[in-house]
């Protein structure tokens, strides 16, 4: 963990939401501190604090665990290009509803939607197969057959990888690297 980033222990998701408030705009980041049941410590749930953090356009990421009582879990500002994933937005739609949204809150979802981010996952949610990764998988037999047969998961995780290939030339090579997987019945070494 970074030295210079806070540490954070809500026990409530009120005291997340005071400490977003006062410092959304001047923290980059923070470590939130979860508990588990069994530690018996007051502690806010994963799901309740990506709610309040997505209010003040913040997200979650990465999670370490630091004993087998208490993990911490990195919070930062989203970033302008960070991609919005269909739990987050049917939780957004609810953060709305009930008039819990903050401005940064807000502007984070205007900027996804005028860039594109906000909608960037939408195939791969529904599991929906690129055309390009259709094609190259039935170049190899049984490829098809083994690809449909993956956890959805493992589809999903597979085709978002394709989906964030940021140059083409990258992007073909990852499609001929499931496909021809694929046809051994394997999956990419990643997966």
């Amino acid at each position: 963990m970074s030295k210079d980033i806070a540490i954070f222990y809500p026990e409530t998701q009120a005291a997340w939401r005071k400490w977003l408030d006062k410092n959304h705009e001047i923290a980059q980041a923070v470590w939130l501190v979860f508990h588990t049941k069994k530690s018996g410590r007051k502690t806010i749930t994963w799901s309740e604090a990506v709610d309040v953090a997505l209010c003040y356009g913040w997200i979650d990421s990465k999670k370490i665990k630091v004993d087998e009582h208490t993990a911490h879990q990195f919070f930062s500002k989203r970033k302008a290009k960070s991609t919005w994933s269909r739990i987050n937005k049917e939780k957004v739609a609810q953060l709305v509803d009930a008039g819990l949204m903050k401005p940064a809150g807000h502007a984070s979802i205007e900027t996804a939607q005028q860039n594109g981010s906000w909608t960037i996952l939408d195939d791969v949610e529904a599991l929906i197969i690129p055309e390009d990764l259709e094609a190259a998988l039935k170049q190899h037999k049984d490829a098809p057959d083994f690809f449909m047969g993956l956890s959805k998961s493992v589809k999903k995780m597979i085709l978002y990888w394709v989906k964030s290939a940021r140059q083409e030339a990258t992007r073909k090579n990852r499609i001929d690297e499931i496909a021809e997987q694929a046809g051994r019945g394997e999956k990419p070494k990643q997966f």
